[in-house]
Parts: structure tokens; sequence; C-alpha cells
């Protein structure tokens, strides 16, 4: 793929100012658990293994781990900085953003933290974090120490935004760097000549000169743009710089921008999609894909559900009722529910939410109103659904993955079934009004359901969907590669193609074209567990109505908002607005 820059339209103002940048090894030193013994700048944690800080410990080998973990670094800061340190207040640390919680360590000494843990626990995964250090809380050119601990609740874990940088307080904070793209989700459409502008501020008090550089690779590593310039840039200017690259793809591309001068340097990175839309990753679906899964629901449909409903008193509120609801599906396994329904007597539109990886849906795991029934599904080998099947996490995605009757997702997807056959038993559930939703696995989840199910399912709501377009997938994102990579080259127990023939039958973007109900996508442009080319591999191949909302700076969680846009897109479709 060839990619020219042809200009820089506007060439203005770049502002480093401040003192020289310390630089971190790339690598540091990482251990899961807790003790505050690794806060002390004399233990010695020579026997800990290695791990970037600038991504998630899942994506390094540590997938599905959640709970605490320290980070450890050693570093020179030299002695010639403090002078400036003095002068400035000191340095200041960025240690990009954090998932979830973390306490941050220096030289033995607290600095800050950001988020609480449990009981009253508050996560601040999204919240960059800057920790000024004192002069006199530095060894001046000697080895520091910085520990980090964190605490993960789920999903992603760790140090993952960067770069982590440590300089002199003051005058490197006067610099602004930040993409300056009009479209407010960073989603750019048209023409595939495009202009790709940052913003760059100077406040301070003198000029900066220094070198300005960009680099703009694709999501599956390849170099689009590698640009250096010269910059002298005058006080308390602002400007833009207006890239124009040609020739696009259809894709996402990840940007890194910075200044470099005699006294400082900073550096900024954002993603950008060029027509999302428009990936072409084709449905490749084995000649007998349909009777594989018209056998499957047949067989589910042999499997007497044996419905079981307990009402939770403890749980119930003046508004609704909630019960633990029992269930088999196929191959009799047990499997179970909760289900929230208003306490006021009626027939009433039902969602039905089912789990990410690993995840455990318990009550109340959401409240969608007064006027809908809520129904919470956890599938095979997930939460209070482990009596008859439970390979436990990692190896859940493995599961007898060398025989595609048994493989763990066949039995799952038919779990979803299994629960909207449970919500079209009950007699208060508006069996015309039936929505799914879901994130990550439950994202793919719901495209199942809304394909398999597609006469059932009225609206779906799936979320940074997972199980897409897994050869790309395998390319763009570390997790779940590397358990495949060992299940093949190491335990050598399948072909490459031998797996990628097995996982045709489950890869949601192969289920997407039988989907009849309107859709609804939220993406987080950032996000490195389910990157958003594996989301519209599969978005591109729905042909029923269908919307999408990228969210420029969400990871593998989505904001708020998105909650908001998906309870509306459902309520409009169901007739409820």
């Amino acid at each position: 793929m060839r990619r020219t820059i042809i200009s820089l339209l506007l060439f203005v103002v770049l502002s480093a100012s401040g003192a020289a940048q310390v630089l971190f090894p790339e690598q540091w030193k990482f251990q899961v658990g807790d003790s505050m013994q690794y806060a002390d700048p004399l233990f010695n944690d020579s026997g800990w293994k290695t791990i970037s800080p600038n991504q998630v410990w899942e994506r390094q080998g540590y997938a599905t781990y959640d709970g605490f973990a320290w980070y450890r670094v050693t570093f020179m800061v030299p002695a010639s900085l403090k002078r400036d340190a003095l002068k400035y207040g000191g340095l200041l640390l960025n240690l990009g953003r954090i998932d979830d919680v973390d306490f941050t360590y220096f030289n033995g000494v607290l600095v800050g933290s950001t988020g609480k843990l449990p009981p009253d626990y508050v996560t601040e995964w999204s919240t960059p974090r800057a920790y000024t250090i004192a002069p006199d809380a530095v060894l001046w050119g000697k080895p520091n120490i910085l520990a980090v601990r964190v605490y993960d609740a789920s999903g992603d874990g760790g140090i993952y935004s960067g770069p982590v940088s440590l300089a002199i307080k003051g005058n490197p904070d006067f610099i602004t760097l930040a993409p300056a793209l009009p479209e407010p989700d960073r989603i750019i459409l048209g023409s595939p000549d495009i202009s790709l502008p940052v913003s760059l501020q100077n406040g301070m008090k003198k000029t900066f000169k220094g070198q300005m550089t960009m680099k703009v690779v694709s999501d599956f590593g390849e170099e689009i743009a590698n640009i250096e310039e010269e910059v002298s840039i005058k006080k308390n200017l602002t400007g833009i710089y207006n890239f124009r690259l040609t020739n696009m793809d259809p894709g996402f591309y990840k940007v890194t921008f910075g200044v470099t001068g005699k006294e400082a340097s900073k550096e900024k990175n954002f993603t950008f999609g060029y027509e999302p839309g428009k990936i072409i990753s084709p449905a490749d679906p084995q000649p007998d894909f349909a009777d594989f899964w018209a056998r499957a629901k047949k067989e589910l449909a042999g499997v007497d559900p044996r419905f079981i409903m307990i009402k939770i008193d403890s749980l119930c509120t003046s508004a609704h009722d909630i019960y633990l609801v029992e269930m088999h599906s196929l191959g009799n396994a047990l499997i179970r529910g909760w289900y929230q329904v208003p306490v006021k007597p009626g027939r009433y539109p039902a969602i039905m939410q089912v789990p990410g990886y690993s995840s455990t849906i318990v009550p109340p795991y959401v409240n969608y109103g007064e006027d809908f029934i809520g129904f919470g599904l956890n599938i095979r080998g997930h939460g209070n659904s482990t009596d008859d099947v439970n390979p436990g996490f990692p190896g859940y995605i493995l599961t007898n993955l060398e025989d595609r009757e048994k493989y763990i997702y066949r039995g799952a997807y038919m779990d979803c079934i299994r629960g909207i056959d449970f919500l079209f038993s009950r007699p208060e559930v508006d069996t015309t009004r039936v929505a799914v939703e879901g994130a990550s696995q439950g994202g793919a989840l719901t495209f199942v359901t809304a394909a398999l199910d597609n006469e059932r399912i009225a609206v779906c709501a799936p979320q940074v969907p997972f199980l897409s377009d897994f050869e790309h997938y395998f390319k763009v994102a570390t997790w779940p590669g590397n358990e495949f990579v060992n299940f093949v080259e190491k335990e050598k127990r399948m072909t490459w193609e031998e797996v990628y023939t097995t996982l045709s039958y489950f890869d949601i973007k192969n289920l997407a074209p039988m989907i009849k109900a309107p859709l609804i996508m939220g993406v987080g442009l950032v996000d490195d567990v389910c990157p958003p080319h594996i989301n519209f591999a599969a978005y591109n191949n729905v042909t029923s109505e269908k919307k999408y909302i990228v969210y420029p700076e969400a990871g593998h969680g989505l904001p708020g908002d998105f909650y908001r846009a998906k309870m509306e897109w459902i309520r409009t479709k169901l007739g409820m607005q």
C-alpha cells in the first residue's frame, strides 16, 4: 500500500519549552499480586518479569488477569536538570492512562493516586495521570526507583496509553499538542486524499526552536508516513499543521506526533479512521455453514429447557421483582440468569443482556427502566452457569477447538437462543418487542442471537464486538492470538488452516448477513482488545438498518453516552418514544 505526504499546508505554532525529558527504559519490571514491600526502593525485583508500560497487561501475557499488580523501573535523572527543577517547582511525571486505579511511589514515597479501591471502588481508567515530583525527592545523577501499584477490577488492566515521561515542571506544561480533525469522532469520509491536521500551542514566554515529527501507521503496523520538520515557534502562538495523505485505503490509522528541542520534548498519540464502512472483509462461511447451525438449533429444540424461576426477595425493589432463572441448554447443560420484571402487572418489552468474556452477570446487572423487563444471561462457563461446563480462563476460547461439533462456542451460542426461548415462555413479555445487547464477547453474542434467532429479535445493540474476522484479528491484537499461537505452533494440536476453518463457523462476520433487526454498534477507537477493524468487519456484512457510534478516546470500555444512545435506539425501534 503506497502512501505519500503531498504537502504541509500550514506550518505554524509548535511549542516545546521546558527542560530536557528523562528517558525511561522501554521495559519495566512487573509482578502480579500485592505487597507494600514492592514500593520500597531497596526491594529486590530481579526475579520479576518485564512488561511495556505502553499497553495493557492482557496483551503481554496476562490475558484475563484482574486484581493487583505492580510496576517498577530504575532510571537516572541528570544532575544538570536540578537547577531548572528548583526554578520551576520540580519534575512532572506523566504516566498516561491507567486501568483502573493507581498508587504511584517515587523512591518509596507516595506522590499521587487516582481512583479508589474496593469497597468504595471508583475506576479512573480513562484519566491521564500527572504527578509532581519535588526536587528534594530526586536522587540527582543516581538511580531512582518508580513503583506503581495498580488495581484492575475487570477487562483491560495496567498502564496503557503512554508515552510515559518525566520532565521539568513548568515550561513543558505550556506546550499543548492535540489532533485537530473537524470530525468529532475522528472518522474521515469522502475522498481518499485526506487532510490530517494537528494543533500545536506555545504558551511559553519565549520562542521554541526544535524538530516536529509525525508518524502514521495502519492498524496492521504498516508505515504510511514518517515526517521530520525543523520548527521555530514564537511565544504565545497557536496554529495547525495540516498534512495531506493521498490514496488512503479504508481502515484505521495510529498517529504519533511530537516536538523535540534543546530544552524539552513532548509527544501525543491518537487514532483516526478512514471510511470504516468500506472495509472489505467478505464473509467466508464453509459450504455446510447453514446446515451446521440448523442442526445445532434442532438439537437444542430436542432439549427440555425445564425453566425454573426462584424469586429472590432480598433483591426485589418497590419497582421490580428479581428472580434467579435456571434452564437446560445444548447438551443438557444447566445455565442460569437473572430476571428483572416490573412489579406493576402488564406485558412489557424485554432486553436480554449477554456477558463479556470471563465476566459474570449479577443482579442488579442493569436497570433498563420501569417499562422494561431485563434478563441477564450467563452462558455456560460464566458466572453461575458453571455446573456442567467450566473450562476456566484462560483457555475457554480453545476448549474443544479440534471438533467444531463440540467447540465451546457451539453450546454458548445455543445458550443465547435458549435465553430467548425463556423470554418467549413468559406471559408478561411482549414477544413482538424483544431486544438483545452486550459488550465485547457480549457484543459478539448479540450478533449471534440476532442472526440465529432473526425472526424473534426486534432490535440489537452490540458494543465493541469480539469473535470477528479471526485472521485479521490475530494480526491487529495480541490477545487472543497469543493463545492460538501456543496451541498451534508449540503444542501442534492443529494447523492454522484447520483453526481458521473451525473458527469460520463461529465468526460473527459470517453470521452478520442473517441479521434482520435494526442494529446500533458502539466502537472504541483506541480499543486494543477488540480493535475497531474487527468490529467493522462484522458490521459491514449486516444488511439490515444499522448505525455506528465511534468514541475517539475510548478503549474497550465505552462512556456512559453509549448507554443513552443505545436505549434511545432500542426505544425508538420498539415504538416506545
